[in-house]
């Protein structure tokens, strides 16, 4: 089979291992030049004796066979062996989603996948969280100030098995608008997630925001200024939300139910 992990790029590299290549764990991060080929890059992902990835400066990938010899770190040969952590578990670092952090590892060319939120808090506290996630997967989150042309927002972006759309709703309970938008999308290439608050903030541990519970808010009422009212806050929402995110350090501030439908959306449109 012809490509780039197919034999003649490796004829080289198979000459000039041997003896001189040098047993080397591998760790997310660690820098590695392909000698065959001169490229350089971070490893982003090590499956043993069967592919290794690495990541350029501009943020393209690039897979190999990870065979002895054929690649350099340093300037030296070496042959890879087990993927292992850099550091120890008590000094393992982990981003605010809970991945484990690959350090500076070059952000991966944007795919053409997207995955949409309702409105800039989504957005905002979705690149609070799993920012670094989406820099390594190469995904971007666009809003779509709000939810109810989202019929024909999908068919605008014309997913495929390449491009594939997940979609973020609030409030995406039984008998709800967001139930029934949700409900006529039936492309393969479409993941339609959602939580079940009426907004955003809710998906916030009240705790966070220094109360006990989210207040309930009278039908007709806008949400977020009944919330102020009820909690005694002289804020306009604007600035009440740039107190709350900027309160939100990781995952375990949010409620279980949006960390669930991100981490969903993320699988779905990274697969592509």
């Amino acid at each position: 089979m012809d490509g780039i992990l197919s034999g003649p790029l490796d004829v080289d590299a198979n000459r000039q291992r041997g003896a001189t290549a040098t047993p080397c764990n591998v760790t997310v991060g660690m820098v590695l030049t392909h000698r065959a080929t001169a490229t350089t890059g971070a490893v982003v992902r090590y499956v043993e004796g069967q592919q290794i990835l690495l990541r350029d400066q501009s943020g393209k990938d690039h897979a190999f066979r990870p065979q002895d010899g054929a690649f350099a770190l340093e300037g030296r040969p070496v042959a890879l062996r087990k993927l292992v952590a850099e550091a120890g578990p008590a000094e393992m670092r982990f981003t605010a989603s809970g991945s484990i952090d690959a350090g500076a590892v070059p952000a991966r060319v944007a795919r053409a996948s997207r995955i949409y939120v309702e409105g800039i808090h989504d957005a905002e506290l979705i690149e609070k969280v799993w920012g670094d996630d989406l820099r390594v997967e190469g995904i971007v989150v666009e809003q779509m100030d709000g939810a109810d042309d989202l019929a024909v927002l999908v068919r605008r972006f014309q997913p495929g098995p390449r491009r594939r759309l997940g979609v973020l709703l609030d409030h995406l309970v039984e008998g709800t608008k967001e139930q029934r938008l949700a409900a006529s999308i039936g492309d393969p290439d479409v993941l339609v997630c959602g939580h079940p608050y009426i907004d955003v903030w809710q998906a916030i541990r009240p705790s966070v925001a220094g109360i006990e519970m989210w207040p309930e808010v009278a039908m007709g009422t806008p949400w977020k200024e009944g919330v102020l009212a009820a909690i005694g806050s002289r804020d306009n929402p604007g600035l009440f939300w740039k107190k709350l995110l900027g309160r939100v350090e990781t995952y375990k501030d949010l409620e279980t139910p949006l960390i669930t439908a991100v981490e969903r959306l993320i699988d779905f449109v990274a697969e592509a």
